[in-house]
């Protein structure tokens, strides 16, 4: 068994227990990339500020190199018998390098190093979320737009409302992730300090120089306290948030795709590629893997909640509770990364049933809101006007029938201000058509929607 790095004070080795309880390598090897850089920046400013020989530096820093090109390799590989991947890496640097390979560590602790390294990986993370998430407003934005005039029911507590369009549907959600865009940044901005410098809690006697590390690093600067620097995980807590929300648009559209691919609504169909069967009833083609994006959201919403609950007890500084921050934020990503990487082309690839969403609107008097719109038009109070067309609706039901169908003594009977051009005004593609409001279901509006969304990416 290898020498721990920090058995000085030690006199016997740690139960086996203990070591494989302690031991943070199988999730925090996936690190290795941002430990290295971590290293050569810091190598380097202790090379340039003297508080190690410059030839010293450089070889440290072409090791680090040479180690991390092994690893990319498969030349080396990572001891799973490791506490964590900062020790492997500076055991391997040490065994190439000897006494210079231990020049490392100077005026730097593993504190101020994890919290480094946490925040590279995670600012790597985000941008690659991003960059999903801009992949999937631009399947938006085309779909909304093949269905800028798709007519379908817009709902209220799941009954037809009102008469909306498929484009307009969708660009609902290009705004829900336009934001979750914003609180990525926002996070990321956050995030961006580096607490390289901060030592184990109270800095270093070192003549450190922690605006080149920051700047090597491309932070924006270094984090104010050094007690903050190593303790803090805000930056987690606030990135998991943020997945958490993003997961929560993707299980409400999730759970629409569902709705929509059943037989009651039929307004879309799964691609084969993104459907499943059944194991005893050949007819079935279940929408599993939206039903998975919907089951994964509580398991990313679990882990914003162990990141806070986590943090809420711990003094400062550092404590060993906090090695419990990456496997749930990394848990998060893998999650957010995953399911947007397989709704995409689920999305993309989808069947859309316009005269099954046509059909639909035209069922539920979903026209109402109009009829009494009318009214008001031609100088009715709105309250009367509604009230006067709730009878009709009431009519319609016991005829049989609805409003584009009910005959106009029908309506005259209930107010001598209705006439023939009722039937224009009640046409769903009128209904539709007249919203010109700003962020609207008319289609000028829905390609308005997307001009804006477009622009914005």
């Amino acid at each position: 068994m290898s020498e721990k790095m920090w058995a000085g004070r030690f006199t016997k080795e740690a139960d086996a227990t203990v070591n494989a309880f302690n031991s943070s390598i199988s999730f925090d090897s996936r690190m290795y990339r941002q430990d290295i850089k971590g290293s050569i920046a810091h190598a380097t400013m202790l090379g340039e500020t003297g508080i190690i020989p410059p030839a010293d530096s450089k070889a440290i820093v072409a090791e680090l190199t040479n180690i991390l090109s092994d690893l990319e390799s498969g030349k080396l590989e990572i001891d799973p018998t490791a506490e964590d991947i900062h020790m492997f890496i500076e055991a391997v640097l040490t065994d190439r390098l000897g006494e210079t390979g231990k020049r490392l560590h100077t005026a730097r602790s593993r504190n101020d190093q994890v919290a480094l390294d946490i925040r590279l990986y995670l600012r790597d993370e985000t941008a690659e979320i991003k960059s999903l998430l801009q992949k999937l407003m631009t399947v938006l934005c085309d779909t909304a737009e093949q269905h800028a005039d798709t007519i379908m029911p817009g709902y209220t507590h799941l009954q037809r409302a009102q008469p909306i369009t498929f484009g307009h549907h969708l660009m609902a959600y290009a705004q829900m992730f336009l934001r979750d865009m914003t609180r990525l940044d926002d996070a990321a901005r956050r995030m961006n300090q580096s607490p390289l410098g901060s030592g184990a809690l109270a800095g270093t006697t070192y003549p450190i120089d922690r605006e080149l590390t920051s700047k090597l690093l491309g932070f924006d600067r270094p984090t104010a306290n050094s007690l903050d620097g190593v303790s803090d995980r805000d930056f987690c807590i606030e990135l998991a948030s943020a997945i958490a929300i993003i997961m929560t648009h993707l299980s409400r559209f999730s759970e629409e795709m569902i709705l929509w691919c059943s037989w009651e609504f039929k307004f879309i169909e799964l691609d084969d590629a993104f459907a499943t069967g059944s194991s005893i009833m050949p007819q079935k083609k279940n929408p599993d893997i939206a039903e998975l994006v919907r089951g994964k959201c509580g398991r990313v919403i679990g882990d914003t909640m162990t990141l806070l609950t986590m943090m809420k007890g711990l003094p400062l500084a550092y404590n060993k509770d906090m090695q419990e921050d990456k496997e749930a934020i990394f848990d998060a990503i893998d999650n957010v990364k995953l399911c947007l990487t397989t709704f995409i082309p689920m999305l993309e690839t989808m069947t859309v049933y316009k005269d099954n969403m046509r059909n639909a609107a035209a069922k539920g008097f979903i026209n109402a809101t109009d009829c009494a719109d009318y009214l008001v038009k031609k100088g009715m109070a709105f309250r009367d006007a509604y009230k006067i067309t709730g009878g009709l609706v009431a009519l319609c039901i016991e005829k049989n029938t609805d409003l584009e169908h009910l005959p106009i003594e029908d309506y005259k009977e209930r107010s001598a201000l209705f006439d023939n051009d009722i039937y224009t005004a009640i046409n769903l593609e009128t209904c539709v058509n007249n919203r010109l409001s700003q962020g609207g279901p008319s289609p000028e509006s829905v390609k308005a929607q997307i001009k804006q969304v477009r622009e914005t990416l």
